[in-house]
């Protein structure tokens, strides 16, 4: 009778804990959605949106040093027991007790794939009991090598990555048929915390992990001590694949990320985008960038943020930081955040005045001027009288940007600003030619790459191609024929020799980089009023043709002056530290 009411009760039990198990036929054909893995210009990995999956592999196509190191790590009696392994259990428990908290967990294989395929990770008694349940169902019904393939392919192993074949592909660039031993070890130990152990993130915790994995392997017979010890050494450098572009490239893929769908509209299968970006040229701005925020003396003077663009001469993005850390603010300034030029903008203004008829040598009169009540001074309050053209830029004189407006005429300036991308100018307003139109960072960064490509026009963009995981090419960005040109090739020279004229004797001298470096840079300051922004905007260019546009902005975001930081300090001087660093 005992035992007839035992089992009586043992089904009421199951009962009350099956009676809401998922539809394991749902759950199953549930379809999850696209994922996209964002890769730098030379494949170096930068991001991963959505739930990214390799390619499907089984315990036969699997190396087979991954299954022993798997099933040598995770559940070493996986072919022995019916799912559940009660031998497992009590030996963790034993470990957890005399450790005082959880060390080791009592899970098989098999309920790791149930709990992966149909259950949440919840930690209650109900799910751990149903997990049990579809453990023996999944026993039940598949070979001990279909689960175990379920496993490889399923499992998820961090950075947005499931399966083997992904995490092979994003860690160490390179199918999971091509893993080599010690990156197998890394892969397998993985599972017990992707997080804690990611070799993108944590390599030491990663290559650690690695080592517990190999002697896993050692104690099952299938390396020897002296065997583990040199994979270990040969592997570790490995880990460096795993590496991204830096924590500031995080600004770059989102801007990416918010722009594929118009690339290639609606999408339904996994995405591989290839981007534009130079981890080199990232490493470099965020390193100057933060070295000029993290100055004391920059920082007691009110500098709080900043933003950097570097771009090649057609606008592809080389690099791109949004602020001082993504981690305390994802807001971008430099695309999102629309600030004053200030004298950044007189490029524009100085353009308008070549397309009128004036030259470099064109004398100026720099004297008090009034346009409609408004009369705008000079930044020190002086007056030179006469100067030409090319000292007035590289003085950066208020005056005379006014007084070259006014021959010019507003609405061309205006026209030659929208020409080179800056759309929201308005003519109308007097006050425009000296910077009061809001720009960002990237689009008046890119305004000045004409003066640098010989006058075409140069649209930003990070994508340079969107594949599907099988390779088929969803999208690729291809140059037919030149773009069209806004600046004349004569206005070009002219323009060029008037930035480089701000930055060997003007406000931009020291935006120089170092003459080891082999660059000339170009350029222009921009300061606006109460030193609320700080600007420096222009090129550099080396003997052989390479070139790159950059621009940096520093201020505050809510707006607060800073105590005389102009365009010619921490602006100029985290450009001179970007090509102090790298080179295009």
């Amino acid at each position: 009778m005992a035992s007839i009411w035992s089992v009586v009760a043992l089904g009421c039990v199951i009962l009350f804990y099956a009676y809401d198990l998922p539809d394991i036929g749902d759950a199953t054909a549930r379809v999850r959605p696209a994922g996209i893995t964002v890769e730098a210009a030379d494949g170096t990995p930068l991001a991963v949106a959505g739930e990214v999956y390799g390619d499907p592999v089984s315990v036969e196509t699997a190396p087979p040093i991954l299954v022993k190191a798997v099933l040598a790590t995770e559940d070493r009696r996986f072919r022995d027991h019916w799912g559940v392994d009660p031998l497992g259990v009590a030996r963790a428990m034993v470990v957890n007790v005399r450790a005082g908290h959880v060390v080791q967990g009592g899970s098989t294989i098999t309920q790791q794939v149930a709990k992966t395929l149909f259950l949440t990770n919840d930690r209650t008694l109900r799910r751990k009991v149903q997990e049990v349940l579809l453990a023996l169902w999944l026993e039940a019904t598949f070979s001990k090598d279909q689960i175990l393939g379920l496993y490889l392919n399923r499992v998820y192993l961090g950075a947005g990555v499931w399966g083997m074949d992904a995490a092979a592909r994003r860690y160490f660039r390179r199918p999971l048929r091509e893993i080599t031993p010690y990156q197998a070890a890394v892969l397998a130990g993985l599972m017990k915390a992707p997080s804690r152990y990611n070799p993108a993130a944590n390599p030491d915790q990663a290559h650690a992990r690695a080592l517990e994995v190999l002697g896993n392997l050692v104690e099952t017979g299938v390396l020897t001590q002296a065997e583990a010890a040199r994979l270990a050494a040969e592997g570790r450098p490995s880990l460096a694949l795993a590496r991204g572009a830096g924590s500031g490239a995080r600004y770059f893929t989102d801007w990416v990320l918010d722009n594929v769908r118009g690339y290639v509209g609606v999408f339904d299968r996994d995405l591989r985008v290839r981007t534009t970006l130079e981890p080199a040229a990232q490493a470099a701005a965020e390193a100057a960038l933060a070295g000029v925020l993290n100055d004391p003396d920059t920082r007691a003077r009110g500098a709080t943020q900043g933003a950097v663009v570097v771009l090649d001469p057609q606008g592809a993005v080389l690099a791109m930081v949004g602020g001082k850390s993504w981690r305390d603010s994802p807001f971008n300034r430099a695309v999102q955040a629309r600030r004053q030029p200030g004298s950044a903008f007189k490029p524009m203004v100085w353009l308008a005045g070549l397309e009128a008829g004036l030259t470099p040598d064109t004398r100026i009169e720099d004297a008090p001027v009034s346009v409609g009540g408004w009369s705008p001074r000079n930044a020190n309050g002086r007056y030179r009288g006469p100067v030409t053209m090319a000292d007035a830029l590289a003085a950066s004189i208020n005056t005379v940007a006014v007084r070259i407006a006014m021959q010019a005429g507003r609405d061309r300036v205006a026209r030659v600003a929208r020409r080179l991308g800056l759309t929201a100018v308005d003519g109308a307003d007097a006050s425009m030619v000296l910077g009061t139109s809001e720009v960002s960072p990237l689009d008046l960064t890119a305004a000045y790459a004409p003066f640098v490509n010989g006058g075409y026009a140069a649209i930003p963009h990070g994508v340079a191609r969107v594949d599907a995981r099988d390779g088929t090419a969803v999208y690729a960005r291809r140059r037919q024929g030149d773009p069209p040109r806004v600046v004349a090739p004569d206005h070009v020279e002219a323009m060029r020799a008037m930035l480089r004229g701000v930055v060997a004797y003007g406000t931009g001298r020291s935006a120089q980089p170092a003459a080891a470096r082999g660059l000339t840079a170009y350029g222009k300051t921009g300061t606006t009023q109460d030193y609320r922004d700080a600007w420096f905007v222009g090129f550099v260019r080396d003997g052989v043709g390479r070139a790159a546009v950059a621009g940096v902005w520093i201020g505050d975001d809510d707006g607060r002056p800073m105590n005389h930081l102009g365009g010619g300090g921490p602006a100029a001087a985290v450009f001179r530290s970007l090509f102090e660093r790298w080179r295009p």
